[in-house]
């Protein structure tokens, strides 16, 4: 079995975003092409490529409307082909963004599906007849106000978490299973090194279509995504979506021996539910996402513990995720810092989130320290969650600015005019700048990776918490080569992480492998170590730990 992703690095390359080639403003496949070289370069193994689908774009791609084929707006399936080959010869691997969930209302197939009640598609949707008062078959909200749309022309409701033009798929129906499952095999067969799922676990629905419960505040692990009072519980996570996941991974064992990875996007509440989605016998995906680090709504070194230790008792025996930021929620910058300290923060987050125990993934520009430009104005906003949630919540075009590569026209991300605005910082945080700056965030993500890539502890080893300090985050990774001690500074003020509270950690030295502020490479540190703002370290020790005894 191939398990090449284990000890890997993701990079997230939000494709519209990256690096336009033509001049209409929209990053494209040969803008991409034309960047491996700085991708393989940053040091990471893989990158996940968003939709870049045949699609009316209301969602950006995630609205497909030919899932076999490349939206002009991107390139064609040649460009496509080409980035297979020229990733492969940097040792980089494609991974591909495939939306199983739902399609464009514009697909062949809901367009024969709403022809009329006797179509030979009906059922690969969802329709219901009214409520007896006429309205909509239940409570059920998503990105709207209600999931029901309400057709004319057939006098029935079709179901739609998403967006009224992003119809859902009837995952109860064989039919729909086979059409689905042959798009998973096209694009590996043309070289995908695996599949990232979106909105895995919203697949299929309570069959009675019971209402979901009405809460006075939203649960806290949708909070990035959902925006109704309403848990849930009907729609998104019902239990027969591990039959479907189950029945994909045979699927894809069977036809590609690769044993092509799976990596799903699923928004659960806690590590138990994440857990489910491996399978009991590792029979559904390999990497279902874990968010919940992205739903601390402060920086604090006591929750953020909190969580490692959780991690570490429900996913320790299982390779799991780490992600801070992406396309669907503030990038972490923003979330935790002020633009004073953001340079600061950037570091030491970049230190957390490639030295935790885990699979790290890095969202286009957050090695840049990207920070989000939110629209002013709603003529600004591209996002239709924007326009439905305007001027509350301003939709999600912020996070997804174009990538600054130049201080010059356009941060030279396109000649022309850039589908959405590029970052207010952009003329100081872009790539050509901080190249030339090894004190850069840029320098220090290549640092820590180099690091990760030397150490094996880093990358397979171990973690334990250490302490229970309120601002200071210490953990200890390790293996039977060595072992490593990670500490960060979450917060404003100078403070001192005391090696004395710690007996067995004296018993012998450590040396700085790498520090964000005041310590220089191979310094040893002292029973107490000052830690200024915001500082990250790490430091290797001169002998094992006894691990079972810190």
């Amino acid at each position: 079995m191939n398990t090449w992703w284990e000890e890997g690095i993701f990079y997230h390359v939000y494709l519209r975003s990256f690096q336009d080639s033509d001049g209409d403003g929209i990053g494209d496949f040969q803008g991409l092409i034309n960047r491996l070289d700085y991708i393989a370069n940053l040091g990471v193994d893989a990158i996940w490529v968003s939709p870049f689908y045949e699609s009316p774009h209301v969602d950006f791609g995630y609205d497909v409307s030919d899932h076999k084929a490349v939206d002009p707006r991107y390139g064609t399936i040649e460009d496509f082909d080409l980035l297979i080959k020229e990733a492969k010869k940097r040792g980089l691997k494609i991974v591909v963004d495939i939306i199983l969930n739902h399609t464009s209302d514009q697909h062949p197939f809901f367009q024969e599906s709403k022809q009329s009640r006797d179509s030979e598609k009906r059922h690969w949707y969802i329709w219901c007849d009214p409520s007896p008062d006429g309205g909509p078959p239940n409570n059920w909200q998503g990105f709207e106000p209600s999931t029901w749309e309400f057709d004319e022309k057939t006098q029935q409701y079709y179901y739609h978490y998403f967006y009224t033009e992003q119809p859902d798929l009837n995952w109860r129906n064989r039919d729909v299973y086979n059409e689905m499952f042959s798009i998973c095999d096209f694009w590996i067969d043309r070289g995908a090194a695996g599949l990232r799922l979106d909105a895995i676990n919203y697949l299929v629905e309570d069959p009675e279509l019971k209402d979901n419960p009405v809460v006075d505040t939203i649960p806290e692990y949708l909070r990035n995504i959902f925006k109704f009072n309403q848990d849930p519980i009907h729609t998104v996570n019902h239990p027969d979506n591990h039959q479907i996941l189950q029945d994909l991974r045979q699927h894809l064992r069977s036809n590609h021996p690769e044993d092509p990875l799976l990596i799903g996007e699923i928004w659960v509440p806690n590590t138990q539910e994440i857990l489910k989605y491996y399978g009991s016998e590792d029979n559904e995906l390999q990497l279902p996402f874990n968010f919940l680090l992205s739903t601390v709504p402060e920086f604090n070194a006591i929750t953020f513990r909190e969580m490692l230790q959780d991690f570490e008792k429900n996913l320790g025996e299982v390779p799991t995720t780490v992600v801070l930021s992406n396309h669907d929620f503030p990038r972490a910058t923003v979330r935790y810092s002020q633009e004073k300290d953001s340079d600061q923060v950037a570091k030491l987050l970049a230190t957390f989130l490639l030295t935790l125990r885990g699979i790290p993934f890095i969202y286009y520009g957050e090695e840049l320290g990207v920070r989000d430009n939110p629209p002013d104005t709603i003529e600004e906003v591209q996002d239709p969650r924007g326009t439905i949630g305007w001027p509350d919540y301003k939709g999600r075009d912020g996070c997804r600015t174009p990538m600054p590569w130049t201080e010059g026209f356009q941060g030279d991300f396109t000649t022309g005019k850039p589908w959405y605005k590029l970052p207010l910082d952009y003329q100081q945080r872009n790539v050509a700048t901080q190249e030339k700056d090894p004190l850069s965030i840029l320098s220090h993500y290549k640092q820590v990776i180099g690091i990760r890539r030397k150490i094996s502890a880093l990358h397979k080893g171990k973690l334990m918490v250490v302490g229970n300090d309120p601002y200071i985050l210490a953990y200890l990774r390790t293996d039977e080569e060595t072992d490593i001690l990670v500490l960060l500074n979450m917060s404003s003020d100078r403070r001192i992480f005391d090696l004395t509270d710690f007996p067995n950690l004296l018993t012998h030295s450590w040396s700085t492998l790498l520090s964000t502020h005041s310590y220089s490479v191979g310094q040893e540190l002292t029973e107490k170590v000052m830690l200024e703002p915001f500082e990250a370290l790490i430091a290797q020790s001169s002998r094992i730990v006894d691990f079972n005894n810190v």
